[in-house]
């Protein structure tokens, strides 16, 4: 939870360039950094930090969630007899623990792009959530409980595309790594490729995000909602604002994935090793 004191600045700034622009071809934003001196500029350096507690209620959510789902479900697999899991049981595993840890997150990230977007609106038009609690409790009584998983499958399909990615990538690229020869199985090695994983799932993974987020941010005015669905969005992106726009606020978003599959990686590597160290198996299964 404490990298998301780094990071939160780029999930804003992603965010912005995301809900930027709806339904035209003109950039309201040159590049990232274009971003942050804007709002540092109109809104002053702290709203980088705008919706931090729910960015953290989504790490203490989702990613504990996450974490502890696939750990569970690769120790049952793997067994007392230390047998190798496939490259398809560690997709699917990744997968399964995606799903269930975006389930469970979905609240808290429909606050985090609430927050984040908010100043992007016109002044009668922001919703001003003070906090994460608030943001939940407001949107429970204005809108209804079940909005606070509205996005959810798109939520869902982002992070099934995330594990898969990111374990497809991770694996294959420390695979051919080693096959090189340039570099042994330690942590310089799982350290480029998380990086190149890290790429491929940025890549992968925006198209379904992009939709998640403007259909989360989205307002319902006199009943009738913004965007009719998933793919309603995903067809205007295309129409109105061409085809590259589905990777709007790529490089932010990249910023924050980048270290964070490092991390993940270099982590999940050393548990894997210590865990079989102690249960005395030799064999460790490569993640």
């Amino acid at each position: 939870m404490g990298a998301t004191l780094f990071v939160q600045p780029l999930d804003l700034v992603k965010n912005r360039m995301q809900l930027s622009s709806v339904g035209e071809k003109t950039k309201a934003y040159k590049s990232s950094l274009d971003v942050i001196i804007k709002i540092v500029r109109n809104e002053g350096i702290t709203t980088l930090y705008n919706g931090l507690s729910a960015g953290l209620l989504r790490q203490a959510t989702y990613t504990t969630t996450r974490l502890g789902v696939y750990s569970t479900l690769f120790e049952r697999f793997v067994g007392k007899q230390g047998r190798q899991p496939t490259f398809i049981n560690k997709c699917a595993i990744g997968i399964t623990a995606g799903a269930v840890g975006a389930f469970i997150g979905t609240p808290a990230e429909l606050a985090l792009i609430r927050m984040t977007g908010d100043g992007s609106l016109p002044a009668a038009e922001r919703r001003g959530y003070t906090n994460v609690f608030n943001a939940l409790i407001r949107i429970t009584r204005e809108e209804g409980i079940l909005t606070l998983w509205r996005g959810c499958l798109p939520t869902i399909g982002r992070a099934m595309v995330v594990n898969a990615a990111q374990l497809a990538t991770y694996s294959q690229a420390k695979q051919t790594l080693l096959n090189s020869g340039y570099l042994k199985d330690g942590i310089g090695c799982h350290f480029v490729a998380s990086m190149i994983s890290g790429l491929a799932t940025t890549a992968a993974s925006m198209p379904v995000d992009i939709i998640k987020t403007r259909l989360q941010n989205m307002k319902v005015i006199d009943g009738k909602p913004e965007f009719n669905g998933a793919l309603d969005i995903f067809m205007k992106v295309l129409r109105n604002e061409g085809f590259f726009s589905l990777w709007k606020g790529f490089t932010p978003y990249y910023a924050r994935l980048g270290p964070h599959t490092v991390l993940t990686f270099i982590l999940l590597e050393q548990m894997n090793k210590a865990y079989f160290k102690y249960r005395g198996i030799d064999s460790v299964p490569q993640l």
